[in-house]
This record gives C-alpha cells, sequence and structure tokens, in this order.
C-alpha cells in the first residue's frame, strides 16, 4: 500500500484523444486512477494543480542506461555504428554494480524529469569482465530495478540472452561479461530473477513497479536454436520479449549467408514472433519481412534519434503500422532523452522519405509515446487516463517559449510537434508526484548525480 490517496487537478487533460479542460484525477493507495472528471473550473480543496496538458505517462521502451555516458563523447569525425560500437564496449568493459547502480539512477531520474513513467531496459552487462559471474549472479539487473525504484519510475528490466559474437563466432573478450555461455544457463538465470521481482509493487506500494521480460540481442548473437529456447521461456510466463531486428545492413546479408533467409524470417520459423514481442529497430526490413511483422502482431520499437545519430537509416514506420504493427518508441543509446522527439519524428521522417505530409496524427503519435509502449513493457493497463488504470501521468507547460500562444483544442498537436522533454513541469507514477514544478523529489540533484556517475564510469579500470 502507498502512503495515501491523492487527488490532482488537471488545467487541461487529455483523455483518449480529446483535450478537456478542468479534470480532477483521483488515485487509490495501490497507485490507480480512480475518478476522472472533466469540467471542473478550479482546483477542489486539498487538490494538487498541475498546470498545462496533462498526458499519460511516457514509457521509453528501448535504454541502455549505460549507453549515457557516451553522449557528447561520440560526435567528433566520422564512423559509422560499428566504430560506435567499439567505445560502447570500452564503457560497457568498466562498469560495476555499484557505477551502474549510480549511472541508471541518474538517467532514470533524467527520464522521469522529461514525462517517461516507465522504462524498458534491455539489459545484457550480467557479469564480471571476462565472463566470471557474481557472487550474486544477479548482481547487475539488481543494481537497475534498485535504480529505477529510487528515481521513482517503473522498469521491464528485459533480461537479454547474449552468446555469441557472430554467426558461429564465439564472443570476444569484450562480449564474455555478457554470455551466460548456453540458453538453458541464461534460463535458469532470468528465471530467478524473474522469481524475485515480476510484478514486485515499489517503494510506496504503487501495483507492479517491477517487470521481468527476456530479450534476444539479435539473431547474430543467439545462435539460432537458442531463439526458440528464449522464446519458450518469455511464453510460459507470459512475459515481454524483445530483439534488435536489422538495426544493420550487415546483420541482414551474414543472416541471409549463414541461413538463407532474413532476420524477421529466422526468427518467425523459431516461433519468436508475436503480439507479445517487440522488434527493436526494424530499420532495414523487406516488404516481406514487415508484412511478416504485421500478420505475427509483433510490435516495433523505433528509436529514431540513435538511429539517425548512428547513421542506421530510417525505419519504415508508416508500413510498419498499415501492416498491423503497433508502434513504441525508445531512446536506446540516449544521445537525447526525449519522447517528444522521438513521436515526432515518425512522421517527420516520413515526410521527407515521402515528400508529403500527415502519416500519423499528433494522438497517434502521442499513444506511441505512451499506450503503446506501456503495452511493449507488459503494462496493458498504463498510458490512458482511465479509471482503473495505473496513476501513471505527465504534465507539459503550455507558456513556455515553444508552446506560448497554442489554442487549448491543438494543445496536443503544439505538445508533440513543439515541446521538449525540458517542458515537463510534473510527472507523477502510481500516484506519487515524483516531478513537481520541474524538479525531482527523489533525487534533488540530476544533473549533478550524472556528472557524477559518468565520471566515475570514465575513470574506473
Amino acid at each position: 500500500m502507498s502512503l495515501t490517496s491523492q487527488t490532482y487537478w488537471a488545467e487541461h487533460a487529455w483523455l483518449n484523444g480529446t483535450v478537456e479542460p478542468g479534470v480532477v484525477l483521483a488515485t487509490s493507495p495501490e497507485g490507480r486512477i480512480t475518478t476522472v472528471h472533466p469540467g471542473v473550473p478550479g482546483p477542489p480543496v486539498g487538490a494538487v494543480s498541475l498546470r498545462g496538458l496533462t498526458v499519460p505517462g511516457l514509457a521509453n521502451a528501448h535504454s541502455h542506461a549505460f549507453h549515457r555516458a557516451l553522449r557528447g563523447t561520440t560526435q567528433v569525425g566520422s564512423g559509422t555504428f560499428w566504430t560506435w560500437r567499439s567505445g560502447m564496449y570500452d564503457i560497457a568493459a568498466r562498469l560495476t554494480p555499484d557505477t551502474a547502480f549510480a549511472l541508471a539512477r541518474a538517467v532514470y531520474a533524467e527520464m522521469a524529469l522529461a514525462g517517461v513513467t516507465a522504462v524498458g531496459e534491455f539489459h545484457y552487462v550480467h557479469h564480471q569482465p571476462g565472463g566470471t559471474p557474481y557472487e550474486s549472479p544477479r548482481a547487475m539487473a539488481e543494481a537497475l530495478i534498485a535504480a529505477a525504484a529510487q528515481a521513482g519510475i517503473r522498469i521491464t528490466l528485459l533480461d537479454t540472452c547474449y552468446l555469441a559474437a557472430g554467426f558461429g563466432r564465439e564472443p570476444e573478450p569484450l562480449q564474455r561479461r555478457f554470455s551466460d555461455g548456453t540458453a538453458a544457463r541464461w534460463a535458469e538465470r532470468a528465471a530467478a530473477l524473474h522469481a524475485a521481482h515480476d510484478g514486485r509493487a515499489g517503494p510506496a506500494g504503487e501495483e507492479a513497479a517491477v517487470r521481468v521480460g527476456a530479450a534476444i540481442h539479435s539473431v547474430r548473437a543467439v545462435p539460432a536454436p537458442a531463439l526458440a529456447e528464449v522464446a519458450e521461456w518469455a511464453a510460459a510466463r507470459e512475459a515481454p520479449l524483445h530483439v534488435h531486428l536489422s538495426e544493420q545492413p550487415a546483420e541482414n546479408e551474414d543472416c541471409l549467408r549463414a541461413h538463407g533467409r532474413t532476420p524477421a524470417a529466422l526468427l518467425a520459423e523459431h516461433g519468436v514472433l508475436g503480439p507479445r514481442t517487440t522488434a527493436v529497430h526494424a530499420t532495414h526490413l523487406t516488404p516481406e519481412d514487415t508484412a511478416l511483422l504485421g500478420r505475427t502482431g509483433t510490435r516495433a520499437c523505433l528509436c529514431p534519434t540513435t538511429e539517425r545519430d548512428l547513421a542506421d537509416g530510417i525505419g519504415p514506420a508508416g508500413e510498419l503500422r498499415r501492416a498491423g504493427s503497433p508502434l513504441c518508441l525508445g531512446s536506446d543509446s540516449h544521445a537525447v532523452i526525449d519522447l517528444f522527439e522521438e513521436a515526432r519524428a515518425l512522421e517527420l521522417n516520413e515526410r521527407l522519405r515521402t515528400l508529403t505530409r500527415g502519416h500519423f496524427t499528433a494522438a497517434q503519435l502521442l499513444r506511441a509515446a505512451g499506450e503503446e509502449g506501456h503495452a511493449a513493457l507488459g503494462r496493458p493497463d498504463c498510458g490512458r487516463l482511465e479509471v482503473g488504470c495505473l496513476a501513471d501521468f505527465a504534465t507539459v507547460a503550455l507558456d513556455t517559449v515553444r508552446t506560448a500562444g497554442t489554442a487549448p483544442r491543438l494543445a496536443t498537436e503544439a505538445v508533440v510537434f513543439a515541446a521538449t522533454g525540458a517542458d515537463v513541469r510534473h510527472t507523477v507514477v502510481g500516484g506519487r508526484h515524483i516531478v513537481r514544478e520541474g524538479a525531482h523529489q527523489l533525487v534533488p540533484d540530476v544533473p549533478g548525480a550524472l556528472r557524477r556517475a559518468i565520471e566515475a564510469v570514465r575513470t574506473s579500470r
């Protein structure tokens, strides 16, 4: 049980596609919405006032928290995804449970400041450098779960199977700490983590603060026979299953050489695709791949700021939506953490590709940044301001230099296409006021926490 119920009054609120004025949102001690009452001209006695547009909490469906240490360090000169990866491996090699915790806590607090109420952490740094397990084999995962709790947001820990350096290749020295050796040993460790944490409440009792799912790093990192083992593990627990898919043309070419089929077709052959599965990036799909994802109801998580930062390419968002794949969003490498930027990029990228406008409405983009992301993280009862849903929401100011002058009826369009995470003034998770007037209530100095955590990782040996 949380400490208390709470009543909020939203100056404007986005209620399933419509902006309504003066909305009372009451929450239960368990952190669910009990009342949604529009048309109230001012805050009732005892209610917390939320000035601006209140929207369902945002879901960052794809995160590698430790990548945040690379921000600003990889922007000089040229290169490719593969040269960027060498810098990422250097940071991964320096992580310990303590430094991973401090960095993730600060990164998740940065997310909360930007209106994110839940994160999907695609976690693969499992063991000590060299591959020896920690005394507690779950130490790194436990650090991330604790970090989310201290930052006040929900986490879906996507425990990642990572067994190979490529098709038929053993892990390289820097990759050994990612690998459990076999899919069976991965499953054993992941099962213990799931039993200890899945469905666990948060520190104030809010429901569903932690979920534990599975991830296949990629078809190049998980040998084909092991794909089905990971998929079966997730299916047996009705857990989310995520997979990096076709992020690079080289992955597709190598898969065709090794298996005579595309990565998407290989995943389908081994039972990986389906409504609980989310394909991350999905940048370089064939038309047949796109149809396959849509036909199986597989979700797609696009990460436009990372994909353009790494020169990966533009994902086929429009084609995926038309094929039937629900779309969600992630900030991946955290070149920036701003789900509004990720959302509008879906539309703006399509405009650049097609030279036409109007592929996605603001409401569709907001659902991708919220409701669809929460569903991909195993929380279908989140992402809507409705009675019975989890009480997660964020308020975006309508009086900043980016949003001022907006007519209330067009507030959604202004927020999605002009606002940034810096315009978020309030973030509520499970009824708890985590960010108030732009200040994090649990991590008082987020910039300082980020600076100290990043310095600690960079200087460690």
